[in-house]
């Protein structure tokens, strides 16, 4: 499954950004194998192998869905911007950013289960797998920009229809990843697929948690 991953992040090969046929089949199961390997590691803390499991399943669980839900909107910003003929390369590029994403992941599970064994420490825990998030979706947004490269060229109203996108999916991705924690976990709590208050607002949380420190 992996033997092609160089094709993905050079964008040569079947992921070719030129390339007659769209690997939707193997984009997709990169994103779901490297999702899970990175989850499993990023809930192995404590060495609760249900936990790891849970959490397995939960990363592609978040760069999918976090996907689906974005598409519709997306489809709509770039009918509006009269990009609609152009579509299927945007989202060709949006596919790939996901799949580089997930395998940026799972290359960092190493450094996270090495932290695990260096430290008990669960907020630094939950701070470094914060970081590597961001490093891998910084590279996923490589893949993205080069798959963006000759849309824009051709109409520049494509920067407007990408700026939308990453804007979108940073705020559902932050809302969809409070719905499903924990995915680190805590050992004296017990393992759950989701927390009680799950549903509650991930944006008002963090509004009422700054707003205690300050006052």
């Amino acid at each position: 499954m992996f033997r092609n991953v160089e094709g993905l992040l050079r964008s040569t090969g079947r992921y070719a950004i030129a390339a007659p046929r769209v690997p939707w089949t193997h984009l997709l199961l990169l994103l779901a194998a490297g999702g899970f390997l990175y989850g499993a590691a990023m809930g192995f803390y404590g060495a609760r192998a249900l936990q790891s499991f849970y959490s397995g399943l939960k990363v592609p669980l978040l760069l999918i869905v976090t996907s689906a839900v974005c598409l519709p909107n997306f489809f709509v910003v770039n009918t509006l911007l009269g990009l609609r003929e152009d579509f299927a390369s945007a989202f060709r590029g949006v596919l790939a950013a996901q799949a580089t994403m997930a395998v940026a992941l799972a290359s960092l599970a190493p450094i996270t289960l090495w932290a695990y064994a260096s430290s008990s420490d669960h907020d630094l825990a939950v701070l470094l797998n914060g970081v590597l998030f961001l490093v891998a979706a910084l590279v996923g947004q490589v893949t993205l920009s080069r798959h963006y490269r000759p849309l824009i060229s051709r109409d520049p109203r494509h920067r407007v229809g990408k700026a939308v996108w990453v804007t979108l999916y940073m705020f559902v991705a932050v809302q969809l990843a409070w719905v499903l924690r924990p995915f680190v976990g805590h050992p004296s709590m017990q393992v759950e697929f989701f927390r009680e208050d799950a549903w509650s607002n991930a944006y008002v949380a963090v509004f009422r948690h700054f707003w205690n420190f300050f006052t």
